[in-house]
């Protein structure tokens, strides 16, 4: 299972911090596929346990715990919606 799943968590730490830090206002959405990768990580561990995956689940989920933290103590506004005149 470590041999199907590293590439692919190692892609998505890669892809999600390059996401979270270059578009901020898909920043919950990068967090929600980062989480979901893990939960595939976490499943694949349950399926077929071994240290060396548990160890790269753990070092992922930090990394996911660092951007969630960043983003619960800095949240971005949500832009005010456009008002349309008509008339």
């Amino acid at each position: 299972m470590l041999n199907a799943l590293a590439l692919p968590l190692l892609f998505s730490v890669i892809a999600g911090i390059y996401a979270y830090t270059r578009f901020p206002e898909r920043r919950p959405r990068v967090l929600l596929v980062l989480i979901l990768m893990q939960l595939v990580g976490a499943y694949a561990h349950r399926i077929q346990p071994g240290m060396a995956l548990f160890t790269l689940l753990s070092l992922y989920s930090l990394v996911v715990l660092g951007l969630m933290l960043h983003w619960f103590q800095n949240p971005q506004p949500e832009p005010a919606p456009e008002r349309v005149h008509k008339g």
